[in-house]
């Protein structure tokens, strides 16, 4: 059984090695080799077959340069602008991942991630002075006390519940205010401070749902680029069915059957719900459960 969750499988070689060398940005740069991925408002150049990728411009100067890594063995670079604000979520930025290939939009969310945490993470939070780029573009040290910063990740369970086995098992869907009409997700939360994984699983299908998670299986992991999480797909065994709905975190909850995740998943018409969209890994974990996962 194997699934590719959304966002993983870029071709890109992070190159760690190579980023410690002091002038390895411009070194890059000036070997004719290297390509440059343009990314205004963090939305990337396209050009109808997936990422633009182009020469460096000659008049960006060299420490806005942020080294992704390689691909095919070419330097691969984007630009941190200074000033630019946290990236936001939009409409567009959706229905551009739709067109874009698996390796392509796990590059670009890879790059979206990197450029928002630079600009969320400008100053020192040791000392509270400006910290610049180092290790071209994959860490910032603050020249003030000398703390170097990395960026982070920040983990988040999502699950299904599952109540009882075989080809009669259920799983525990539910949608939030915001979702397009008709769409169920799996549910979701962050890990806290000094939690683990099924620590983290069953507080939240108990918080959100009031179900008690048994026995729990891990299915699969992914980046999340909005703005960077890493995604912990679990699904969780119940032996009770109640649902005690928390409403500050659904809107509603209910279970669904093989065949009606089966008839989501293939958008047949008059299906129990609409499922989450293929990038998404709550789409990877209904299908895995389908599977056997």
């Amino acid at each position: 059984m194997s699934f590719t969750p959304g966002f993983t499988g870029s071709a890109l070689d992070r190159v760690e090695t190579e980023r410690l060398a002091p002038d390895i940005v411009p070194r890059l740069l000036g070997d004719g080799d290297a390509l440059f991925l343009d990314m205004p408002d963090y939305l990337p150049a396209t050009n109808g077959a997936g990422l633009l990728w182009t020469p460096p411009p000659a008049d960006i100067p060299e420490d806005q340069f942020v080294l992704l890594g390689r691909i095919a063995g070419r330097p691969r670079f984007t630009r941190l602008e200074p000033g630019r604000q946290g990236a936001r979520r939009s409409p567009e930025i959706f229905a551009l991942i739709d067109s874009l290939s698996a390796a392509d939009a796990a590059t670009y969310g890879m790059a979206r991630s990197l450029l928002d945490w630079h600009a969320r993470h400008g100053f020192c939070a040791f000392c509270g002075q400006p910290s610049a780029l180092i290790r071209a573009g994959w860490a910032r040290q603050c020249p003030a006390c000398g703390t170097e910063h990395y960026p982070r990740t920040d983990p988040v369970v999502i699950m299904l519940a599952e109540y009882g086995s075989g080809a009669s098992a259920q799983v525990l869907i539910g949608r939030q205010p915001q979702f397009p009409a008709g769409r169920y997700s799996a549910l979701a939360g962050f890990l806290e401070v000094g939690e683990s994984i099924e620590g983290a699983v069953g507080r939240e299908l108990f918080e959100e749902a009031g179900v008690r998670a048994g026995r729990i299986r891990y299915v699969a992991s992914q980046p999340w680029p909005f703005p960077s999480q890493l995604m912990i797909a679990c699904i969780a065994e119940v032996a009770d069915q109640t649902i005690t709905l928390d409403r500050n975190e659904l809107e509603d909850a209910k279970w669904a059957s093989r065949a009606d995740v089966a008839a989501a998943l293939e958008h047949v018409e008059g299906a129990a719900f609409l499922p989450p969209p293929p990038y998404a890994i709550a789409n990877t974990l209904l299908r895995a459960w389908l599977e056997g996962a």
